[in-house]
């Protein structure tokens, strides 16, 4: 027997085994995926559904937030805010329920579909709406501060009807 070792000329490479298939290997993990495409496909639908039906909420609070800037400075500008209101009622509510309603009734309406508006918060909403300017300047900062934060708490958390 000839004990001459091999030489490196003669050595091979080992076989490597073939690559692992990302493709399920049983009907279940296809079902599975088929399952959470469906889910998460129905998941965007809703989430843009909802972000479009909102859309009426993001801009009215926008322009909250312009009523807010302005009336910091003078009151006069927070005369638009029971228009506001009113546009965005109506908006949430294309059956027009919010409509016909003023004074009290609408007070009384705002606090049905949201956080309430403060005790005084319908003869604020009269007083910008309808009174003189005098009597708009007359109007305490700190009453049209919280009528404002009031008027943009229901505009984030009020529910309407689908």
């Amino acid at each position: 027997m000839s004990a001459q070792p091999p030489g490196l000329d003669q050595l091979r490479e080992l076989p490597l085994p073939e690559p692992v298939s990302y493709w399920p290997q049983t009907w279940g993990w296809a079902a599975l995926g088929l399952l959470l495409t469906v889910a998460a496909a129905w998941l965007a639908t809703r989430a843009w559904r909802r972000w479009h039906r909102n859309r009426y909420r993001r801009e009215a609070l926008s322009e909250l937030a312009r009523l807010e800037a302005a009336a910091a400075s003078d009151p006069q500008a927070a005369r638009g805010l029971p228009a506001l209101l009113k546009r965005a009622a109506l908006a949430a509510q294309p059956s027009g329920a919010a409509a016909p309603l003023a004074g009290d009734a609408w007070a009384a309406w705002l606090a049905r579909c949201g956080p309430p508006l403060p005790d005084d918060g319908a003869r604020l909403l009269e007083t910008l709406a309808y009174a003189p300017d005098a009597s708009v300047r007359a109007l305490d900062p700190s009453d049209l501060r919280r009528l404002l934060a009031a008027s943009r708490q229901w505009m984030e958390r009020h529910h309407v009807a689908a």
